[in-house]
């Protein structure tokens, strides 16, 4: 049996767009309530780390990876009836996750890694980062849901 190319490239987009999904979903739900828990010093030291850890081949190929895949499978599906599915899940993609990453996240966390936690007041540093940070990570973890449905959605009109 042929596994033929755009559906090989949809079935690839789709997990890459729900392993993308689950890192924001998984942060929101559990990793940021458990942070929420921890002093100024480790918080902040802790998403230091985090956020230099996540930089890595891994993460960057399914991020990145749903981000081109998206809109290359909605090329390929042109004509058939999930293309009309694909299409505002890429809008949401690359509106709702790279766009809030790169614009929001990014910079949020740019901004604290150039901090020497051994200087500052570290109270106004984490007031300065955490709520704007949680705010823009719960939008990404909805668009990423928003996403994943309307592929599963499409999927089941294929």
């Amino acid at each position: 049996m042929k596994f033929p190319m755009p559906d090989f490239i949809l079935v690839a987009c789709t997990l890459a767009t729900v392993l993308s999904g689950g890192v924001f979903f998984s942060w929101a739900v559990t990793v940021v309530p458990g942070l929420s828990k921890l002093s100024d010093a480790h918080y902040l030291s802790a998403m230091q780390s985090m956020n230099r850890e996540i930089q890595n081949p891994v993460f960057f190929a399914v991020f990145f990876g749903a981000a081109i895949l998206l809109p290359i499978s909605a090329y390929q599906q042109y004509g058939n009836p999930i293309f009309w599915w694909i299409v505002p899940a890429s809008v949401f993609y690359w509106t709702g996750v790279m766009g809030v990453t790169v614009f929001a996240n990014v910079p949020l966390n740019n901004m604290l890694d150039a901090q020497d936690l051994s200087s500052q007041n570290l109270k106004t540093l984490r007031d300065a980062f955490e709520a704007a940070w949680n705010r823009w990570n719960i939008i990404r973890a909805i668009a990423s849901v928003a996403t994943i449905g309307l592929l599963i959605v499409g999927l089941t009109k294929k």
